[in-house]
This record gives structure tokens, sequence and C-alpha cells, in this order.
């Protein structure tokens, strides 16, 4: 598919070339292949203008004319072609208030960072380099093309773009960078919410999520986007259950211990899970430590971050359900039957048992109710959790009952029944049904 991609993407070149104009492939395109990542998109750089390249690729969309771009679609797959420019100020903070065409060099001069300033020639396979970006790529290193501080102004997204390249490819932030990053931490206040999330999801999804998670906090950016995740520095446990610290460095631990492909969901169940613990610390008489009621003020306050980032409504829900409930793994070697196989049918369950897993691991080391629980799946794993139910409405209806709050308890009743195993079949429950009474 690589191969594919690569070739149809050099097709449009050849025939941007062969009508006379220049044409390269661009930035990330050209850092991934000579990292030896396998591009998943190819941009293309040009000379030839919007309408020009329109009229060579008739199967196309002006997708930002303004600023030189066009989305070709060429042999089923899309290419975004734009023309090489030079910027204008940047009024907003996001966007050039104008443009005007130019030349490669001056095209790489306006990109944020050096290593996403190449471009190469697929004809001859050769790299043009205006920014030395070959040489930070072998220092791995993240430095801006020219003055940090200007490159910082023109997009304030940029701020947190070097973390996520930062801790994605392991690469240190070159020092003038990273001061001015650091100086301008405040600023990321101008960014949208929508475009903080997407940055944030991309740095929490990567295997590398704790070096952007440290990066964030050490740079001053996290206090801008997230300072409720700071107030758990200090917060002080039970040190008989919590050996490893306090409630920040517990959270941190937690994120580090999480598998390379955790879903975005868990992550954010990890960071917030013990968000409520500063809010709802009490100390006894005797000086021990106590979370009353963290998990549930936890939900309410992860809805509230997580609504303040503009997030999906379904990730929202999982999250506030998954720190509702974190708390709950103590009890499962308690549970009925039927409890424990609701608690285990929710939609959540799976992200909540690792949850669980690096919550015990980073502290305590208790691992007894995970392993329970472990084993209640694979004893449940060849039917489902929460089986169709034996009984319906209709049964309780054509035996006189009417349609209420005693008739959806005695389903609830029923169904419990099924899960603790005490009814079997269909016809087991249909008998014990029959030798009840419908009330009046």
């Amino acid at each position: 598919m690589q191969n594919l991609l690569r070739s149809k993407a050099t097709s449009v070149i050849a025939t941007l070339c062969n009508n006379g104009f220049t044409a390269y492939f661009a930035g990330g395109c050209v850092r991934d292949r000579l990292m030896g990542v396998s591009p998943k998109d190819y941009d293309i750089a040009t000379n030839a203008t919007p309408s020009e390249i329109a009229k060579l690729f008739p199967r196309h969309r002006m997708v930002g004319a303004h600023f030189g771009v066009v989305l070709v679609k060429h042999d089923g797959m899309d290419f975004e072609v734009a023309t090489f420019r030079e910027d204008g100020s940047y009024g907003d903070g996001r966007r050039p208030d104008d443009v005007c065409f130019s030349t490669p060099e001056k095209d790489a001069q306006r990109r944020d960072f050096t290593i996403n300033g190449l471009f190469e020639n697929p004809v001859d396979d050769k790299v043009i380099d205006f920014v030395d970006g070959r040489q930070d790529i072998d220092a791995r290193c993240i430095r801006a093309i020219g003055n940090p501080v200007k490159r910082f102004e023109e997009d304030y997204l940029r701020l947190l773009r070097a973390i996520r390249f930062a801790a994605r490819f392991e690469f240190d932030i070159e020092p003038v960078t990273w001061a001015a990053l650091c100086d301008h931490s405040a600023k990321v206040a101008a960014i949208s919410m929508e475009r903080i999330r997407e940055e944030l999801r991309q740095i929490l999804i990567h295997p590398n999520r704790l070096r952007g998670f440290d990066l964030l906090v050490e740079s001053g950016i996290m206090a801008q986007i997230l300072p409720e995740i700071l107030v758990l520095q200090g917060c002080e446990q039970p040190p008989e259950f919590h050996p490893e610290g306090d409630v920040f460095v517990h959270t941190r631990i937690m994120l580090d211990m999480l598998p390379d492909d955790a879903s975005e969901t868990l992550v954010w169940a990890v960071l917030l899970h013990d968000i409520a613990k500063p809010a709802t610390q009490t100390f006894d008489d005797d000086g021990r430590i106590r979370f009353n009621g963290h998990d549930k003020a936890g939900a309410e306050m992860a809805e509230k971050i997580l609504r303040r980032l503009k997030s999906p409504n379904a990730l929202i829900d999982s999250v506030a359900e998954m720190v509702s409930q974190h708390m709950n793994f103590m009890n499962v070697t308690k549970m009925k039957r039927s409890t424990l196989r609701r608690f285990m049918g929710r939609p959540t369950f799976d992200d909540e048992i690792e949850l669980h897993r690096v919550d015990c691991g980073s502290s305590n080391g208790i691992t007894e109710n995970y392993q329970f629980a472990l084993e209640k799946q694979r004893e449940f794993a060849n039917e489902p959790v929460i089986p169709p139910p034996l009984i319906s409405g209709k049964d309780l209806i054509q035996r006189g009952w009417k349609p209420g709050p005693e008739m959806g308890k005695l389903l609830t009743e029923f169904q419990n029944m099924q899960l603790d195993g005490a009814l079997a079949d269909r016809e087991s429950a249909i008998a014990h049904l029959d030798t009840l009474t419908p009330p009046g």
C-alpha cells in the first residue's frame, strides 16, 4: 500500500514537471522517510499556481486557494498540492493575513521546525534541504526554523506540536526553541479548544505519552490547559497503600505502565481517576488520610474537564463512568454473581480492568481483585456476560400484570435469578412466573 501511495504521489509530481513546473514532496512525508517510517500521506509543493494545478487535474477541490492549496484526486487517492509561498503577518496567531507565491527556499523558511522543512524530488531521489533539517534529524533535535519566538507567535499551536514531535520521536527540543516555548506557554489560551484537544489526543494515544506528559508539565503548558493535574502534586496518600508517593507521582507511574495501544478513553481515565483526591482529602484524629467519595466527585470533575476541552460525548460518558466505578474493584470478590455480571457487562469494563491493573501496580502491588476479575472474564467468555432475558414484559402482561414500576422490578428480579444461575432456561422461568400472583 505504501509503495502504491508513493507511486501515485510521484505520478502527480511527474504531471506537474512534464508541464514545465517544479514540484517536490514536502514536510512530514520527507521527514518520515528519512527516519525509516512509512509516510501516511504525501504532501506536494510546487511553483504552479492553484489555477494552473486545477487545469492539470480536473478532479480537484479548492481547499485553500487563498493559501495556494488544492486537493487533487488522482487514481482514487487524494493529495494536497500547495504552491510555494511566503506568509505575511499573523494577526490571529493562527493563519497569515496574506500570502504571496514564492520559491522553495522561501517556502521552507515559513515552516515550523527544521525537520518539517524538507523537500524531496522523487524523480532523482534527492532531498532538498534549506534549513539543516537532515542534520537535526541525525541529532534527534526539534529546532524552530529561524527565530523561534516568531515561529510560535505565527501559530501558537506550534507550542503543542513541538512537544508532540519531541515525544513521538524521542527528540530533544533545542535550548533556544525550548526557552521560547516556555516563555510563550500562556499563549495556548489563544488556541481553540478543538485544536488543543486534537494535539492532546495525539500525545496521549502515542506509546511515548509519558514524555509528552512531562514536557507539558515542565513547559508550563499543563498549567494552562489542565491545571487540575498540577493540583495533584503534593497531595499525599496513605503510605501503607501508596508507598510510591503523592497522587501526581501515582498518576504519572500509571501512564508509564499503560500498554502502547491503550485507548484514548483509558488514558484519560488514568489521568483523571484520582482528580478529586485533593478536594476530598481529610485526616482522621490519628492522622490517617482519607479520600471519601473521590470516585463520584472525580467523575463529575472529569466530565467538566472533558467538556471544557470540547471532547466527544461518547468519550466524556465513558471516562466519567470509569472514574466513577474504579473503586468498585475492591468489592468484586464479594459481589453476588448477578451483580458481578452486571458490573462486568458494561461497555467500559475492558478498559476498566486495565485501569485497575495499573492502579494497583503503581501503588500497593496487590493483584487479588484483578486476578479474580480476569478469572471471571475467562469463565464468562463462552457466553454473553449479560444474556438475553428469559422472560419479557409481554409474558407478564399475558398473565395479568400491568405495566409500571412493579413490572420493571419483577423483570429485574428474574434477570438477577438468571445471572445467579437460579433460572437456567425459559421453561424454568415461566414455571416460576406461573407460581406468582399479579397484584390487585
